[in-house]
This record gives C-alpha cells, sequence and structure tokens, in this order.
C-alpha cells in the first residue's frame, strides 16, 4: 500500500504534536482493514458542491477498471451519496467477521457508500460532523476491500471535516480537483488547491466539467456557463488541466437509468495518463 512521506525535518524535534511537524501527521494515518490492499488512493475534491465530483469519480473508475486495474470507491460524501444510484446499486452491504464488505458493479467495481447501509435511499443522514468523519475512517478501516490497484475517494464539497479526515487519516497519492466553467470557479479551485497544499497532498490535476454542450446540427460547442477560465487558473497555480467535460444528454440517461458503466466516450484520457505516470 502506498504511504505518503512526511518527516519532519528538525532531526531534534521529539513532540509528538508539533505544529509543521510530519510526525504527528504520519501518527494520524489509519491502518487499512487487515484483509485489504490498496495500491493507490485518488481523492476527488472541490470547493463546492454541484459541479460533478461524484460523475468524474465514476468516470476515472471505470476508464481504469476498462484497462484491466481492480478498482474501488469510496464514498465519502456521506450527506449526499449518488455513486450506488450511478451504477444501479440497490442491494445492501453485508458484514462478516473480516469486516463490511462492498457491493460489487456489473464490471467488477467494488464500492462502499453510507446508502448501502441505509434501509431506503432516501433516508437522510441527519448527522454532525465527528460522526460523519468516523464513517468516512470506517470505510478505510473497515472494508474488506481485497487487493485494489486504485481506490478512489468520492469526498464531499469544501473544506470541513471529513476532507480534513480523509487528508489526515487516508495516505493519498494525491487528488483531482474538479470544477465549472464559471467566474467564481477560481476561489473554488483555490480553496482546494490550498487545503491540499497546506496538507502536503500532491494536486495531480484539474477537470473541468460541464464545459459545453455539443450542437447536434452543427457540432458546435457551445459554452453555456461562459467561457472557461481554467487555463488563466491552472498556469496561475501551476497545476495540470487533465480533462473538459462538456454536457452529455446521453451520459445524462445512463446515469438516471443506473447504466453508467455502458458509456462510450472517452473525456479523461490525459487524466488516465497522469494517473498511470505519476503514481
Amino acid at each position: 500500500m502506498s504511504e505518503n512521506s512526511r518527516e519532519c525535518s528538525d532531526s531534534e524535534c521529539s513532540k509528538e504534536s508539533c505544529e509543521g511537524c510530519d510526525k504527528s501527521q504520519k501518527s494520524m494515518i489509519e491502518p487499512v482493514n487487515a484483509y485489504s490492499t490498496v495500491k493507490h488512493v485518488i481523492g476527488v475534491v472541490s470547493g463546492k458542491g454541484g459541479v460533478g465530483k461524484s460523475f468524474v469519480t465514476a468516470m476515472l473508475s471505470v476508464l481504469l477498471s476498462r484497462k484491466g486495474y481492480n478498482v474501488g470507491i469510496l464514498d465519502a460524501d456521506v450527506t449526499g451519496p449518488s455513486i450506488p444510484k450511478m451504477f444501479g446499486i440497490t442491494q445492501k452491504a453485508k458484514a462478516n467477521e473480516f469486516g463490511l464488505i462492498p457491493e460489487h458493479t456489473h464490471n467488477n467495481i467494488q464500492i462502499m457508500s453510507v446508502n448501502l447501509l441505509l434501509e431506503q435511499e432516501d433516508t437522510p443522514v441527519i448527522w454532525r460532523g465527528p460522526l460523519l468523519a468516523n464513517t468516512v475512517k470506517q470505510f478505510w478501516t473497515e472494508v474488506v476491500w481485497g487487493e485494489l490497484d486504485y481506490l478512489l475517494i468520492d469526498m464531499p464539497p469544501g473544506t470541513g471535516d471529513v476532507p480534513l479526515t480523509v487528508f489526515q487519516s487516508i495516505p493519498l497519492d494525491g487528488i483531482i480537483v474538479v470544477t465549472s466553467p464559471q467566474d467564481l470557479v477560481s476561489m473554488i479551485v483555490k480553496k482546494a488547491y490550498n487545503m491540499a497544499k497546506q496538507m502536503d497532498i500532491p494536486i495531480l490535476g484539474l477537470v473541468e466539467n460541464m464545459s459545453y454542450v455539443k450542437c447536434p446540427k452543427c457540432g458546435n460547442e457551445l459554452p453555456v456557463f461562459g467561457e472557461s477560465k481554467l487555463k488563466e487558473i491552472s498556469d496561475e497555480i501551476g497545476v495540470d488541466i487533465l480533462g473538459r467535460i462538456p454536457i452529455d444528454p446521453e451520459i445524462a440517461k445512463l446515469v438516471d437509468a443506473g447504466n453508467f458503466e455502458r458509456f462510450s466516450c472517452d473525456y479523461l484520457s490525459d487524466a488516465l495518463k497522469k494517473i498511470e505516470n505519476t503514481l
């Protein structure tokens, strides 16, 4: 399993709670379930909701699976879980003496989400921050993931308890920041970027969702949410653009029907190359 190396530069430091000392951060990393081996862990984040983190997480997982990798999705968006619905998973997760057993998609992508533990999928999760954070940690420490090449973590929006818990407790190899083509995108990206930098988490790149709509008659790309600002932001913070995903009604139909694995387009080929070449 991959480990982030966060070593203290002060050879004489012995304080376990030293601010800026990586001994304290390293001690907070939780061990994965004893019956699991996870080679690489990638977080999918954004500074706000509604930009398509779950969509990008699911698309990357399918594309990685198609390349022959063993893939899992940890749905850390506990109060707004959507991953099971996208893959048409309605059965509930089970447990045995070794831990929680994730559900599998048709193509054997492993999934754990709070919606797999609720009696009704539309039951609201009205929990405070510490309970949300502990649930996400349990999805890492108590789920029997088996042998995975990649575990993708679909994170909730913002920089609150759950993202902080993931950054501190799970050995992330890097994050992908998802955004949309709107004027406030600069602030959104920078919030996620600055949090990752402060936590010493590598940033693999940016993905812009809802970039445009392709006209079915002429094929022109129509920027329905305005002209993209992604290139300027990418240059400013020095982070690569990994892909731009349009609004695609055909994919939306597959999502609604729970048949997401059937999509045929590939808007994230550069993201896959970056993941494979970097990790």
